[in-house]
Formats: structure tokens, C-alpha cells, sequence
């Protein structure tokens, strides 16, 4: 075995499980558990329109039985004008009751989003492009994929080197692996940043920009997912390869996972409350 293999030494089995059911009470994908982490997330949300409300919508309600309280945004947080106003409109409003629930988003900054958003107090990014952060046994890494510097660079190696939480979950805006036909994979992204992965040993990677949902088979030991329809849509845009282990393209939507010691459990919901995707990752040592 490589050295990286030695390294890593993880085994990920999925167990994939597609309703058509309403959602209403979590599924059985998920245990539920009082001491685990949960989280949502969402992507390319941030158009004020009415479907970005019914989203939120349907995060409320999954919020009343299954009490996330983290949301990771995985950029294109914000379209058009971002005035005050337009933050009212696009975010504040729509996420207003998760809000006032104490639910923390935590941003990532996409294409559309302008530099000085790192500001913006909701964002939680404290005024940077990039960070990280650890919630239970997980350590996120928030990062900035619409410029990907050598000084961020040389800070994600650190960052993930000195990490000692169970999990390593990783979520920014452009897809290292999409079928999606109007982006696809940024494949320049992934030269530079799967061989930092896999020598840090990363699980998850969350990302957003192609307006549909995809579940990419664990490439090198990762799973990808790419969750960019919380807003957004371009229905019928996926063009599904043999990488491809799920998709969903002809709503909006957006996921919810729970990490309960060596296991995260995901769902991707739609904009009409029906689950289209759901399963385990179990991770079972480095």
C-alpha cells in the first residue's frame, strides 16, 4: 500500500436509500440523536424569488423535528443588487424563523458574491475569504474557490495538518466533480486542491455552482456532493456518467446531514418536501 493509502486507511460503504415520500419527520436515514451534529446545506440560494422561500420553507420544517443548527452556504449566497435591502429580501427574510431559532449559517463565497460579504455579521465569516472551524468531532473548512491563491493554499495545508477532529468536511463553490452540462467539473480546482485532500484525509466535500444536485461515487476515498439548487435551477442540466451515484435536477433543493460518531447520514430534499436522495457514509478509521 502507498503511503498516502497508509494515511488515509478509509473505508466508505454507502447505503443508498431514494423516496418519493413527503417529508415530514426525518426519515430513517437518520438516527437523530441527541449528541450528534446536524447541519443543512444549501447553495446558489440567493435570489429572493419565490422558490428560495419554499426552500426555506421546507428547512423550517424539517427544523422542528430534526434541530440542525448549523447551515453551511456553498456560495452564490447573493444575486443581483446587495444592498441592505437585498439582504432583507434574500436572506433575512426568507431564513428569518432559523434565525431566530439560533441556527448558525457559516458562507462560503461563490462567483456572484462580492468580496466585501466576509463582513456581513449573518455570514459568520468574520471578515475573511477563508476558515475553519469544528463543530462536535467535525472540522469544517470554509473555502474560497473563486480565488484560489497561493496564500490560501499554503493555509488549507496547515489548516488540515494540524486538524484533529474525527471528520474532515470541506464545502466552497466551484465542483472539483460535476455532470452537470452548463459548468461541469472545474477540473483546473481539482488539480490543485484533490492531491491536498487526499494527503490530509479528507471525507466530505460540499459544493455548489451548477444549479442541480449530484452525488459523485467516492473518488480516491471522498464523496462529493454538489448541492447548488437552493435557489437556483437549471432543470434537466445533469448529464449523469458512471461517476455519477445520484441526481436530482428537476427542482430545488437542498440537503440535511447528521454526523453520529463514524457515520454521516445525508439527505437531499426538494422544493416540494419529497426526499430524493438519502444514505450513509460510514467511516471506519485512518
Amino acid at each position: 500500500m502507498s503511503r498516502a493509502g497508509k494515511r488515509r486507511a478509509i473505508a466508505v460503504l454507502f447505503a443508498v436509500l431514494t423516496s418519493a415520500a413527503v417529508f415530514g419527520q426525518p426519515s430513517r436515514s437518520f438516527p437523530n440523536r441527541t449528541d450528534s451534529l446536524k447541519f443543512a446545506a444549501i447553495g446558489d440560494n440567493g435570489t429572493g424569488d419565490r422558490p428560495q422561500y419554499e426552500i426555506a420553507k421546507q428547512m423550517e420544517n424539517a427544523h422542528a423535528s430534526f434541530a440542525f443548527d448549523l447551515v453551511i452556504m456553498l456560495g452564490d449566497n447573493m444575486y443581483g443588487g446587495q444592498t441592505p435591502a437585498d439582504f432583507l429580501k434574500k436572506f433575512e427574510q426568507p431564513y428569518a424563523s432559523l434565525l431566530k431559532a439560533g441556527v448558525k449559517f457559516q458562507a462560503s463565497l461563490g462567483n456572484h458574491d462580492r468580496p466585501e460579504n466576509v463582513d456581513y455579521k449573518p455570514y459568520n465569516m468574520n471578515g475573511e475569504r477563508y476558515y475553519t472551524y469544528a463543530r462536535r468531532n467535525v472540522r469544517f473548512f470554509a473555502l474560497d474557490s473563486t480565488l484560489m491563491d497561493t496564500k490560501q493554499l499554503a493555509w488549507l495545508e496547515s489548516a488540515l495538518q494540524t486538524a484533529r477532529e474525527d471528520w474532515k468536511i470541506c464545502y466552497f463553490h466551484h465542483p472539483l466533480y460535476s455532470n452537470a452540462s452548463r459548468h461541469g467539473s472545474s477540473v483546473d480546482l481539482r488539480v490543485t486542491l484533490e492531491p491536498i485532500f487526499v494527503k490530509h484525509s479528507v471525507d466530505v466535500v460540499f459544493t455548489g455552482h451548477d444549479h442541480v444536485y449530484e452525488r459523485v461515487k467516492p473518488q480516491k476515498g471522498i464523496t462529493y456532493f454538489v448541492s447548488g439548487a437552493a435557489g437556483q435551477l437549471r432543470k434537466g442540466n445533469m448529464r449523469p456518467e458512471e461517476e455519477t451515484a445520484a441526481y436530482f435536477d428537476q427542482d430545488q433543493s437542498f440537503m440535511l446531514a447528521e454526523v453520529s460518531g463514524g457515520d454521516l447520514y445525508f439527505e437531499a430534499i426538494s422544493r416540494t418536501g419529497k426526499t430524493v436522495d438519502s444514505g450513509v457514509i460510514h467511516r471506519t478509521g485512518r
